[in-house]
């Protein structure tokens, strides 16, 4: 047979070539999986298999990523990971290098926000150049907000404080739960087909992520976008950011910063900057979005030539080898304590003192045989007794005295059956059961 020319690979140069063409196609991925095998050795690396009901993967979390991961992941748990697709070329294995993890409650509301994000701003919906000037004299504001909320109650006190002469109208809405969007996307068409206001601010209390989530909808985003009137978003706390942040004409961090933003006051010129800063902000986020794209596509391209991939490989393999190095001395160890532990026990049973301890046990159980054998025999004799004392006590006297009778006798100390073996003036003597009567026969 003739031998080709061409093509004729290594082991090595084969995983080499399926290891970049697998980080060159797929790129980064999210990946939704159970958490099973889970080491994290000395060198600081975690290494773990990620799951689902059918299939499984090998996985490596090297520690310049996991010192990021704000958990200790467990055997069981279900998390959602962002990385690549690599191959171990030692062993010729496809695995999968994590960049991020979370837990997968929260990683996937984190995972579809940052996606809606980055969708919209592709779309232009966060542009700077698309946001409309607040007006100059506000005499109106429409608030869109739960009408029992303490977010309402904020606004209307910071507007009476500063400016009372601006009217509100209130808009009632949910700003929290599945059908919120929806009423909020109707309350600002309501508002546009009324024209009865300068502005809008859509507003609401701080809250988790999950309470907030109605402000990461496309539906409201787009409504926000096509507004006629210019809206303020001031929902949550000041750490709180939602797509409606992104695509509102301001954004103000609480609630009371709304209504601030929205007044005249002699700090006129400070709510001017913060309007200016406001929108340098949301100007730096979309160029920031920007950036992150083309960063991002630079470090896949970086990732599949970067030479830390190959001391990771390297450092992966010796952590291997300190596993199953671990794991041999462990196995040696097991089999020695077991040893020792059948040596004792076969010594053990040889000892005297187990002997002894069966003897002992059986003089006791003797000792106590005897005990219960003289208890038996005592009791037996007790039992005579009583019943002899029984029968003598039943044909005695003094037992019949107990029960009423007496005994009539004469001088002489005969007992006298009937009336007739005695005679007038004659003395005779009864005994009772507690002494005797003397009487005279009359």
């Amino acid at each position: 047979m003739k031998m080709p020319k061409n093509n004729v690979y290594t082991v090595s140069r084969l995983n080499g070539e399926v290891r970049q063409l697998l980080e060159g196609e797929l790129g980064k991925i999210w990946l939704n999986a159970e958490i099973s095998n889970f080491s994290a050795p000395g060198s600081g690396h975690w290494y773990l298999t990620l799951k689902d009901n059918f299939a499984q993967i090998r996985s490596a979390m090297f520690k310049g990523r996991n010192r990021s991961v704000t958990f200790k992941p467990v055997n069981g748990q279900q998390v959602l990971v962002k990385g690549s697709i690599s191959v171990y070329e030692p062993r010729g294995d496809y695995q999968l290098i994590i960049e991020s993890m979370l837990p997968a409650g929260d990683g996937l509301l984190a995972q579809q926000y940052e996606a809606l994000k980055m969708k919209l701003a592709a779309e232009g919906l966060f542009a700077a150049d698309t946001k409309r000037s607040l007006p100059k004299n506000i005499q109106k504001i429409g608030v869109i907000t739960s009408a029992t909320g303490a977010a309402i109650k904020d606004v209307l006190h910071v507007l009476a404080r500063r400016d009372s002469s601006i009217e509100v109208i209130i808009y009632p809405t949910q700003v929290q739960g599945a059908s919120a969007a929806k009423s909020i996307c109707e309350a600002i068409q309501i508002a546009n087909a009324r024209q009865e206001v300068d502005v809008l601010l859509l507003t609401r209390g701080g809250g988790s992520l999950e309470d907030l989530w109605c402000f990461n909808n496309e539906d409201l985003a787009n409504e926000i976008y096509n507004s006629a009137l210019p809206v303020v978003s001031a929902v949550g706390h000041e750490v709180d950011t939602t797509i409606s942040d992104y695509v509102a004409d301001v954004r103000a961090p609480t609630p009371s910063a709304g209504a601030e933003l929205l007044s005249q006051d002699a700090e006129n010129k400070s709510e001017k900057l913060a309007i200016f800063i406001s929108r340098l902000k949301q100007s730096w986020q979309h160029y920031q979005l920007k950036t992150e794209q083309r960063i991002g596509s630079l470090e896949n391209r970086l990732h599949r030539q970067d030479p830390k991939r190959k001391l990771e490989q390297f450092q992966q393999s010796f952590d291997e080898m300190q596993i199953r190095l671990n794991a041999a001395l462990n196995a040696r160890l097991h089999d020695a304590a077991l040893k020792q532990q059948n040596l004792s026990h076969r010594l053990n049973q040889q000892s005297p003192k187990h002997r002894l301890t069966l003897e002992s046990k059986r003089l006791d159980y003797l000792t106590a045989r005897l005990h219960e054998g003289i208890k038996g025999k005592l009791s037996d004799v007790e039992m005579r007794l009583k019943n002899s004392a029984h029968q003598l006590e039943t044909v005695s006297p003094l037992a019949t005295l107990s029960r009423g009778y007496s005994i009539t006798q004469d001088e002489a100390g005969k007992v006298l059956l009937r009336s007739k073996d005695t005679q007038v003036g004659a003395t005779i003597t009864t005994r009772l059961l507690d002494g005797e009567l003397k009487s005279t026969v009359i």
